[in-house]
């Protein structure tokens, strides 16, 4: 679906890094997942498959979790970038603005629906922080996402809701805000946004990428429209059940413990990345299970990453950002020492001017 615009592959993504025999730092999916318990209810779920799907259950289940009086104010997706399709079919947006860098499936699905689309390039030296007066006031639909990818910045709920106004759609992706210890900035109990539509996945913790499922959060007006936009029984029998049983108190508590984690794991990864004088984080401070880093050369350090055994994401994909730029999944403590080690290699060849194809040394920078 997506195309090259302005230079920018919009259909490049993290599992295209992923090969035989690397570890896997490009996409961002918990490692480890799906748990046993939830392999078992899709399991189970397989024995409905005759039937069609019915959603009700896993849509009420949804608006419980997020203190929603009426399941019309749910839409189960095939996948959150189902979503964004879906919006740029049933919107006619006159001025649509992606808030950039973020992830490009909203750009190039309403590119592909036709729709000219307008960016907004938050910049490093700001932090990639949100600056609610870059949008412009004519603006009728804004997409913003939070915590942001690649940049890994949450933005402040208060500064997320100064974007809204009448006449306007703003579509906040919080893909990647139950990841978030806390969920301190998420909007997607607010009922009280005009115009507010919040999409949410169950890919990045539950590890379900091959069953695409998600979900939007809105008025029941808005999402209506987009629901007649959808086939009919676009979300499968097994993806409705793991809509439900990730709503459940157990799964949500094994979520909480899991964004701690990653909270935990991001400190150690930041620390060990402080070693290096010459690569640079963006953002004050990471909030998502990835981080984004400008590195000397990256084009390089990737190709000697993958040499060593490391697959990274690239991050000149992304609108608003150049060939210097390298995303990196955050993971458990080892595997990031051992991708330390990788790293000082990767860096200190290109310094050194080593021959190419020559072993590399692991020289770790002084602490």
């Amino acid at each position: 679906m997506s195309t090259p615009a302005d230079g920018h592959d919009l259909a490049h993504h993290g599992d295209r890094e992923v090969g035989a025999g690397l570890v896997d730092l490009a996409v961002n999916v918990r490692a480890g997942t799906p748990p046993p318990w939830l392999a078992a209810r899709l399991a189970a779920s397989l024995g409905g498959l005759a039937a069609y799907p019915d959603g009700r259950a896993a849509r009420r289940a949804v608006a419980d979790r997020h203190g929603r009086p009426d399941e019309r104010e749910v839409l189960l997706t095939a996948g959150a970038a189902e979503a964004f399709v879906l919006l740029a079919r049933a919107l006619r947006p006159r001025h649509a603005v992606v808030v950039h860098p973020q992830f490009t499936e909203p750009e190039a699905a309403l590119r592909a629906a036709g729709h000219p689309v307008h960016r907004v390039l938050l910049r490093e030296e700001d932090g990639f922080r949100l600056d609610p007066a870059a949008v412009p006031r004519q603006a009728d639909l804004v997409v913003v996402g939070n915590p942001t990818n690649p940049t890994s910045v949450l933005h402040p709920a208060a500064l997320l809701r100064e974007l809204a106004r009448p006449g306007r759609t703003l579509v906040v992706d919080e893909a990647f805000m139950d990841a978030v210890s806390g969920e301190p900035e998420s909007l997607a109990a607010a009922r009280d946004v005009p115009g507010l539509l919040v999409l949410r996945s169950l890919t990045k913790t539950w590890g379900l990428a091959g069953l695409r499922v998600g979900y939007v959060l809105g008025a029941r007006g808005r999402l209506a429209a987009l629901e007649r936009a959808q086939p009919l029984w676009a979300v499968s029998t097994p993806a409705l059940a793991a809509a439900q049983a990730c709503m459940e108190p157990a799964a949500l508590a094994e979520a909480a413990a899991a964004a701690h984690a990653v909270a935990a794991d991001r400190a150690h990864l930041l620390a060990r990345l402080r070693e290096f004088a010459a690569i640079r984080v963006a953002g004050a401070a990471p909030a998502a299970p990835f981080v984004l880093l400008r590195v000397p050369e990256a084009p390089a350090v990737r190709e000697r990453l993958r040499a060593l055994g490391y697959a990274v994401r690239r991050g000149d994909t992304f609108p608003g950002l150049g060939p210097d730029w390298l995303r990196v999944a955050v993971r458990d403590r080892a595997t990031t020492d051992a991708f330390v080690t990788a790293l000082a290699a990767a860096t200190a060849e290109g310094a050194t001017g080593a021959a190419a194809g020559a072993p590399a040394t692991a020289r770790l920078p002084a602490r």
